[in-house]
């Protein structure tokens, strides 16, 4: 005989073998004492936690006939009777399940309602379950809905779907929706004790713990890990033997780190990781541990006395509960949280897990100093730089010390030079100094206003005398009262430091902008061949008459013709094509196919990988951008455009919005 899966084996057969879903049950079970039917129901929910169970439960609460075969609707089937017997073997003839996965069109709904217009052949009521409901086209949910609203009185409808959300809000309102909640660590623990009981498999507390935990609330998962774990242990079902198949991560090892942590001990959590490494355990298994830890920690911290005594993780959650401040364990847990996702960014993930574990030392304790920043060694006053033109050799001396003066205003293109006073032979030569000049204390100088240069082959509208385009800038500056027509320059050894406001002797000389490349130059055209020419022409040809587009138009414009054999029979053309994906079998025949119509001739076409200098895409692609640029100078030196642009001196040309005719 085969073996049958303990998922299988145990599915519940009735409401009262159903576990962790009271809410569902209760309601189902009331309505079907009370007779109060709803003609559609629909359950939603995780996988593996019992709809297609439920739905299976209620077509034989509907349909049972009771062992003597005079019952009729009821909450607790029999299962005995014919009716509950075939359900349970899938072979009722009026329970048809429906796998909208895998048929989900418009014709198996179709199908469905064909059989909907016939009465139930042995039962009392004709079932139809859609799984995955939420699958199914849009077509074939209103091809639905005037059946699901009002079905015949012997008809019954069951939707189940993982994913509600995605439900037509028609549909939604037409059902009585029931959702089915992941069932908790305990439910399913318990229901794995009872299981293996009767199974007669020896087990230990703490292997249905970690069996429980990664089933995450669903049953189905639950029991099918247990069969996994019976075959691993060779019948037997322990702690060590569980934690080796999952790849679990002892209880010990998140312990450990979060004292390190705690301890601010970098060392000890490294040492920690390396053991992980070389055991091989999972660094996400570590991060989802230390988790389930820091939450107990926390609830320990918040509510004193609140762990489950029975758990024996508890006594860890108790005796760390305060190593760490509340706050640093809800910081550590949204580290170890969230730092799942970045473990799979890094080729190394125990790199990775170190990187997480390692944030939290990044935030210094409540009310500890923190760490100055570094700061580089200090030997003089930050200083403007000069340009390299303008530097002088010196020699080395101790410079004066001088205040921090503020931001260097914009320099004037003018030279502003003013005579210094000689100094001993014997004083250094310093460093010719460059700030903005002190304000006069006359009457409010004259503004003079500069700009940078404009580059020599700017348009009429940049030239000195016009206001600059956009991009440029223009400040104004105080000019001296009294200019000295010539003044000349003092010997350098003569120099000594200039005060900090002093006017500077020679101004650095003002940056030009880089000469721009010129949008009215044409490019260079593409090389031409003779054979380029025979195809290009012959791809216009078929492109007129409609032979090639999409895919097959792409790869025409995209090849290159390097050799044509017309002596051959059929004749013999050769391509060289960049892209892969356009050298198909497929392309490749449809293309002879509409050369040969073009020419009159059958052809055999060869498609060689190979950069082609010369294909009608790079043609066509130097005539726009001629077109393009020929349009923008057209513009650009339209009499009526300069005459604007110098009225309005804000205003610029915008290259992209110019579109040849």
């Amino acid at each position: 005989m085969s073996y049958v899966v303990l998922a299988r084996k145990y599915r519940p057969r009735s409401f009262d073998q159903m576990v962790g879903q009271e809410h569902v049950v209760r309601a189902l079970s009331n309505a079907l004492e009370q007779q109060r039917l709803h003609h559609a129901y629909l359950f939603t929910g995780t996988r593996g936690i019992g709809k297609t169970t439920v739905s299976r439960i209620l077509a034989k609460s509907l349909n049972c006939t009771g062992p003597d075969g005079t019952g009729g609707i009821t909450a607790h089937p029999c299962g005995v009777c014919s009716a509950c017997t075939e359900i349970d073997g899938d072979r009722y003839i009026d329970y048809i399940e429906l796998d909208a996965a895998s048929n989900r069109s418009i014709d198996e709904i179709r199908d469905l309602i064909e059989r909907a217009a016939y009465k139930p052949g042995i039962g009392r009521f004709k079932v139809f379950m859609i799984d995955e409901a939420h699958q199914l086209t849009k077509d074939a949910f209103n091809a639905l809905l005037k059946t699901l609203e009002e079905p015949p009185e012997y008809l019954k409808f069951v939707l189940a779907t993982t994913d509600p959300e995605k439900m037509l809000p028609t549909v939604l309102s037409r059902c009585l929706q029931f959702n089915l909640r992941p069932m908790a660590p305990q439910t399913v623990h318990e229901h794995l004790q009872e299981v293996l009981a009767a199974e007669h498999v020896p087990h230990d507390e703490a292997s249905l713990r970690l069996l429980s935990r990664a089933a995450r609330g669903s049953m189905r998962d639950a029991l099918s890990l247990t069969d996994q774990a019976i075959a691993y242990g060779g019948g037997r079902v322990d702690e060590a033997v569980v934690r080796g198949m999952l790849g679990s991560v002892d209880r010990g090892h998140a312990r450990r780190l979060v004292e390190a942590l705690a301890a601010r001990d970098g060392a000890a959590v490294l040492a920690t990781v390396d053991a992980l490494r070389a055991m091989g355990l999972s660094a996400s298994a570590t991060l989802e541990e230390l988790a389930s830890l820091l939450q107990q920690m926390a609830v320990e911290q918040a509510v004193p006395g609140a762990l489950d005594a029975q758990d024996p993780d508890t006594e860890d959650a108790r005796a760390l509960a305060s190593v760490l401040p509340p706050d640093e364990t809800q910081l550590l847990y949204s580290i170890a949280l969230h730092g799942r996702a970045e473990l799979a960014l890094m080729s190394d993930e125990y790199g990775a897990l170190t990187m997480v574990l390692l944030r939290l030392l990044a935030f210094p304790p409540a009310g500890a100093a923190p760490v100055p920043p570094r700061e580089a060694p200090r030997s003089a006053p930050l200083r403007a730089p000069s340009p390299p033109a303008m530097t002088m050799p010196v020699a080395k001396a101790a410079a004066p010390v001088v205040p921090a003066s503020p931001p260097p205003r914009p320099v004037p293109v003018a030279p502003v030079v003013a005579p210094q006073p000689a100094a001993p032979a014997s004083a250094p030569v310093a460093e010719r100094r460059r700030e903005p000049p002190a304000p006069a204390p006359q009457a409010a100088p004259e503004r003079i206003e500069t700009r940078s240069a404009p580059p020599d082959d700017e348009p009429p509208w940049g030239r000195d005398d016009e206001p600059p385009p956009e991009g440029e800038y223009r400040h104004a500056v105080p000019a001296p009262s009294r200019r000295p027509a010539a003044v000349p320059d003092p010997e350098p050894e003569r120099f000594e430091p200039a005060p900090v406001d002093a006017v500077p002797d020679e101004p650095p000389p003002v940056e030009r902008r880089p000469r721009p490349v010129r949008r009215d130059e044409p490019p260079a055209p593409p090389p031409r061949t003779p054979l380029g020419d025979r195809w290009y022409a012959l791809c216009q040809a078929m492109a007129e008459r409609g032979a090639v587009s999409a895919l097959l138009r792409e790869l025409a414009w995209q090849g290159g013709l390097v050799e044509v054999d017309e002596a051959a029979a059929p004749q013999r053309w050769r391509l060289q094509v960049e892209r892969e994906s356009l050298r198909t079998n497929a392309l490749r025949e449809k293309l002879a196919a509409a050369m040969a119509a073009e020419l009159g001739a059958p052809v055999d076409l060869v498609l060689e990988p190979g950069s082609p200098e010369d294909t009608p895409a790079k043609r066509d692609a130097w005539e726009r951008t001629r077109r393009q640029q020929e349009a923008e100078h057209t513009i650009r030196h339209d009499p009526v455009v300069l005459e604007l642009m110098r009225q309005f001196p804000t205003a610029r040309l915008v290259p992209n919005s110019i579109k040849p005719v």
